[in-house]
C-alpha cells in the first residue's frame, strides 16, 4: 500500500506488435517513415491490387512486365547503391537463370518442372555469382576493373549464345537457338497434376506483385540491420570498415551472391512472361539499363530503384514506338542528365520537397 505503481506495456497488443515491425522496416538506410508513408504505401498496394479489375489483360500483362524489370534493378541497387560495387553485369545472372529455367522446365515437364526449374535457375545464378566475385574481391581487384570484368562476362555470354543456333545446340529437348532464342519455355504452375494452377495473366500480375512486396520489404530489413550497416561502411570508406574488424571481403561477396540470387529470380519470371528468351538479355545495351534505372530514380534508396526502374521502363518503350532510334540516344542522356544535375537521383529529391520530408 502507498507503494509506488509500475505501468507496463503489452507487447502482445496490436501497437506494440506494428511498433516492433516497424522497427524492422524503418532506419537511415531507407527512404519513407512514419504513418504517413505506410498509410500512403498501402494505399499505393491497393491500387496495384484493383488494376487488373480495371484494364484490359493487354495493359495487365505489359504493368507485370514492367514490375519484373524491377528485380533487377533492386539487385543492382544492393550491390552498387547500398555496397559500392559497380556491377556492370547484372544481366548476367539474370539470363543465365532465364536459359537455365528454359532448359529444366522443357525436359521436365509439368508443373514439377517449372518449379524445379525455378529453384535449379536461382541457385544456377547465384553459383554463377559466387563464382565472378570470388576471384574478384579474393584477388584484390579494384571498383573500376569490377565493372569492366562484369561487363566482359556479359559480352562473352552474349557472343557464345549468339552461335548456339543448330540442333547441336540442345540440351536435352530444349534447343538454346542461337539469335533467334530459345521458345516454347513454359509458364510457372504451381502445385501437382490436376490441382496446379498456371500462373498465367492475371494470376502472374499478382504472382509478381506479391513476390516483389515480399522482396522489397525483406530487404528493407537487411539494409537496416547490422549487416545493413556493414554494406553501407564498406560504400563510403572499405578501409575504415576493415579497422574496425569486419571481413569486408566476405560481406561484398556474400551481397554479390545474393544480387545475383535476386537477378536470377527476375530472370526465371521474364523468360515464363514471354516464354522465350534470346542472347539480346546479355548485349551491352540491355546491360547498361539498370544502371540508368537505379541511377535515375537513386541508387542509395529501395523505392527509388523500384520507382526508377519501373519509370524509365514504361518511358523507354514509349520512346521505342514514337522515338525509334532515338530512343537510347533520350535514355543516355537522361543518365547524363541525372549524374550532372540529379546525383542522387530524382525519388530523393521529391522525398525531400514533400511536407514533412527528409532525408530518412
Amino acid at each position: 500500500m502507498g507503494g509506488e505503481t509500475t505501468t507496463t506495456v503489452d507487447h502482445s497488443a496490436p501497437d506494440g506488435t506494428l511498433s516492433r515491425l516497424r522497427s524492422r522496416l524503418e532506419g537511415p538506410n531507407t527512404l519513407g517513415e512514419g504513418r504517413a508513408f505506410w498509410l500512403g504505401f498501402t494505399a499505393l498496394l491497393g491500387l496495384l491490387l484493383v488494376y487488373p479489375l480495371f484494364r484490359s489483360s493487354y495493359y495487365v500483362s505489359n504493368t507485370a512486365y514492367l514490375l519484373v524489370s524491377a528485380f533487377l534493378g533492386l539487385s543492382l541497387c544492393l550491390v552498387w547503391g547500398y555496397t559500392g560495387i559497380f556491377s556492370f553485369g547484372q544481366v548476367a545472372f539474370y539470363g543465365i537463370a532465364g536459359y537455365t529455367f528454359g532448359i529444366v522446365s522443357i525436359n521436365v515437364t509439368g508443373p514439377v518442372g517449372t518449379v524445379v526449374g525455378l529453384v535449379v535457375a536461382v541457385a544456377v545464378a547465384g553459383a554463377f555469382a559466387f563464382l565472378v566475385g570470388y576471384f574478384m574481391f579474393y584477388g584484390g581487384v579494384s571498383d573500376v576493373y569490377v565493372a569492366i570484368i562484369t561487363l566482359a562476362v556479359t559480352l562473352v555470354l552474349n557472343t557464345f549464345m549468339g552461335q548456339t543456333a543448330g540442333e547441336a545446340w540442345a540440351v536435352g529437348a530444349a534447343r538454346l537457338g542461337g539469335f533467334n532464342g530459345m521458345t516454347e519455355i513454359p509458364s510457372l504452375a504451381l502445385g501437382v497434376g490436376d490441382t496446379a494452377i498456371t500462373i498465367t495473366d492475371a494470376a502472374f500480375y499478382y504472382f509478381v506483385v506479391g513476390t516483389l512486396l515480399v522482396t522489397y520489404l525483406g530487404l528493407r530489413v537487411l539494409v537496416n540491420s547490422d549487416i545493413g550497416y556493414v554494406m553501407v561502411g564498406i560504400r563510403e570508406n572499405q578501409d575504415r570498415t576493415e579497422l574496425f574488424g569486419y571481413n569486408t571481403q566476405k560481406v561484398k561477396l556474400g551481397v554479390f551472391t545474393f544480387g545475383g540470387v535476386l537477378a536470377g529470380f527476375g530472370g526465371v519470371v521474364y523468360a515464363s512472361w514471354g516464354n522465350y528468351i534470346d542472347p539480346s538479355v546479355f548485349g551491352i545495351t540491355f546491360a547498361a539499363l539498370p544502371i540508368i534505372w537505379v541511377a535515375t530514380g537513386g541508387r542509395k534508396w529501395l523505392g527509388g530503384a523500384i520507382i526508377g526502374t519501373f519509370a524509365v521502363t514504361f518511358v523507354s518503350q514509349k520512346l521505342s514506338v514514337f522515338g525509334g532510334q532515338y530512343s537510347l540516344v533520350i535514355l543516355g542522356a537522361l543518365l547524363l542528365f541525372v549524374i550532372l544535375v540529379l546525383p542522387e537521383g530524382f525519388v530523393p529529391q521529391l522525398a525531400r520537397r514533400l511536407p514533412g520530408g527528409d532525408e530518412s
